[in-house]
Formats: structure tokens, C-alpha cells, sequence
């Protein structure tokens, strides 16, 4: 049976113990890519959510559709979030993103440019804790692939949220369980 294991940075998942978290390996600002079609990024700082919008643009393109998962101040049964804070398996992050562009590109052949951004560190309420921008030349397939983004993301990136509200301390609601893109 999978378990995970409640630790400042460690988890157990897959059935096996990695050693996760924000590491010198995250810088704290991001660019877009000189080349591609593709951006991945993690990030200890704020993101770049505008330019994450500006870089899919494209003059083939009809439609660009953006995506900001911001740090909010309460959660289901939990009022007066203070605080919230991400941690990674770092090395893991960056080649899942990318495995999930590439669903969406197979998915969606449309797709002329797609960012996956996510921040790690603490994230203060009313800024970006994740950044999905597409671009095509048609909107169904902008909004389907953004759509598409988040949800796999949240569900087959190993990104877990700590949060700190008036009455406690978790790492979510439930165990978060990392499945195959």
C-alpha cells in the first residue's frame, strides 16, 4: 500500500521515500525559453504569469488562454489561511511537465505554444502558485489543453501544499497520491 509520510521535507509515495523540497536547485525568477515551443519551469519566486501570456502569443495564433492558481485565503473547512507553502520533488518536476505538454500536444496537435509553471516556498495569498498558458489558433482547444494542464498537473506532479490557518496546520485535506501522466 502507498502511504505518505507527514514531514517537513520528506514523503513517501510510489512506495518509496524521496527526499523532496525547495532546494538550490529552484531559482528564484524564470524566463521564457530563447527556443521551443515548450516552457517548464519551477520556481522559488514570484511567477511570471504576464509573460507566461505575452511568450504563447503568436501570430497564427487566435486564441491565448491563461490560467493563475492563486493563493487564496480559506480552504473547505478551513477560514482565515495565513499562510500557505509549497514543496517539490525537485528533480521529478520539470521532466513531468514536460510528459504532460506532451499529452496535450498529442491530444490537441493545435497547440502552438503551452507553459506549465509552478512555484515552490511559500506563496503569499493573492499571488500565483501555478501559471498554465496556451496558445492556438482556435479557442476550444485553448481553454480544453489549459484545462487539461491544470487538472493533470495537480494530479500527477509530486507539488504538495502546506497550509496554516485561525485553527491548525496541514499539508492538505487528504493524502495526495502522484499517478502516470
Amino acid at each position: 500500500m502507498t502511504e505518505r509520510v507527514e514531514s517537513a521535507r520528506r514523503r513517501i509515495f510510489f512506495d518509496r521515500v524521496y527526499d523532496v523540497g525547495v532546494s538550490d536547485e529552484v531559482p528564484t525568477h524564470v524566463d521564457p525559453p530563447a527556443e521551443g515551443d515548450d516552457w517548464v519551469a519551477l520556481c522559488e519566486g514570484q511567477l511570471p504569469s504576464e509573460a507566461a501570456s505575452a511568450w504563447v502569443i503568436q501570430p497564427n495564433c487566435g486564441a491565448i488562454v491563461t490560467f493563475s492558481g492563486t493563493a487564496r485565503d480559506h480552504s473547505a473547512g478551513r477560514e482565515e489561511v495565513q499562510r500557505l507553502e509549497y514543496e517539490a520533488y525537485v528533480s521529478q518536476v520539470l521532466p513531468r511537465l514536460q510528459k504532460l505538454i506532451d499529452r496535450a500536444r498529442e491530444q490537441w496537435p493545435e497547440i502552438v505554444r503551452m507553459a506549465l509553471i509552478h512555484r515552490v516556498g511559500e506563496v503569499p495569498i493573492g499571488e500565483s502558485a501555478v501559471v498554465v498558458a496556451v496558445s492556438s489558433p482556435h479557442r476550444d482547444v485553448a481553454f480544453e489543453a489549459a484545462k487539461f494542464g491544470i487538472d493533470t498537473l495537480k494530479a500527477t506532479v509530486p507539488i504538495w501544499k502546506s497550509e496554516e490557518w485561525a485553527g491548525g496546520k496541514s499539508w492538505g485535506l487528504e493524502p495526495q497520491f502522484i499517478t502516470e501522466a
